[in-house]
């Protein structure tokens, strides 16, 4: 059991047959009344976000969260296939069950694919990738003084913002959590 008072980032717990975990809270104690908690939590399952107010001795059953690191192997009219890399068990995912975030994974890449009491639900991606640039507009010699951008076409399929500077071929890193331009790999 966790209290609403032990509540953190990230934790999950289950309410009213739901499984939630907490994107955000603050544990306010106002000048007047008593102390509670303000959360935003998200749905597992569903994706829902929502914000609640509970009482700090408020007490909710932990959810366990399986995390297991399989290979992102190959889609197939709609099925994205994983396998299990201690197993090599193959499990086909929706495309409904992957995150935004998933359209900077390449084939043979180590994800890791979240469960709860055997049902998979999503796919967590690497917070950074290096992928290569397949398209994209020639940067011109002496365009540098601004802090322009211009779109790119990664090998993935992908659509990011890069600097003026970056060409076709060229590999670089970016943050699958904000889908922005770190640097050249």
């Amino acid at each position: 059991m966790i209290s609403a008072g032990d509540f953190r980032n990230g934790a999950t717990f289950e309410q009213d047959g739901q499984v939630l975990q907490i994107v955000e809270f603050q544990h306010v104690k106002p000048g007047k009344g008593s102390a509670f908690v303000r959360t935003k939590t998200k749905n597992v399952i569903t994706g829902a976000v929502t914000e609640t107010t509970y009482n700090p001795t408020d007490k909710f059953p932990v959810a366990h969260i399986d995390r297991r690191d399989m290979q992102y192997l190959y889609e197939d009219g709609g099925l994205y296939y994983f396998m299990d890399t201690e197993s090599y068990e193959q499990i086909p995912l929706n495309e409904s069950d992957l995150s935004d975030d998933f359209k900077f994974v390449k084939e043979n890449e180590t994800v890791k694919v979240l469960s709860y009491k055997g049902n998979v639900f999503g796919v967590e991606t690497p917070n950074f990738v290096v992928l290569q640039v397949t398209e994209t507009e020639p940067g011109m010699k002496g365009n540098t003084a601004t802090n322009t951008l211009k779109p790119a076409k990664m090998e993935t399929g992908a659509e990011v913002r890069v600097p003026l500077f970056i060409n076709e071929g060229d590999m670089i890193r970016i943050d699958t959590r904000t889908g922005e331009y770190m640097e050249r790999a």
